[in-house]
């Protein structure tokens, strides 16, 4: 997971798109159903890195076959404090195939919600020009 959270804090978009697998499922923290397939996810992710401020992991837990991470974060949105939690699956290959996030508290929720709601005309254009099909 070094590499992920290099790539996030150095914002580096690419190289985020390239860890993903083509068939990775993102469950948002303020969304009922789940988004599938790369091209959405990393728009999700790109959004998410244009309203989050000062974001920074502060601890990880890992599985013992490496598979599966839990990357605890702060952050802030329109300054509210935001504390989340990113939940990763890899597949065989490495890649993150499942991608689940969660956060608290409430207000920062709410926050994190209206701020990527106004994110999601410009993520669903993002998504479509890179995946035609969807």
């Amino acid at each position: 997971m070094q590499e992920f959270k290099e790539a996030v804090a150095a914002a580096d978009h690419a190289a985020i798109e390239e860890l993903l697998a083509e068939a990775v499922r993102f469950t948002s923290p303020v969304a009922f159903k789940p988004y599938q397939g790369k091209a959405i996810t990393a728009s999700i992710l790109r959004g998410v890195m244009r309203v989050f401020e000062g974001f920074h992991y502060v601890h990880e837990i890992s599985s013992a076959d490496g598979r599966n991470h839990a990357l605890q974060f702060k952050a802030t949105v329109n300054g509210r404090e935001v504390h989340g939690c990113d939940f990763l699956h890899l597949d065989e290959d490495g890649r993150i195939d499942d991608f689940t996030v969660m956060v608290r508290p409430l207000s920062g929720a709410q926050e994190l919600a209206a701020a990527m709601g106004a994110q999601f005309d410009r993520i669903a254009q993002e998504a479509a020009a890179a995946d035609p099909s969807s």
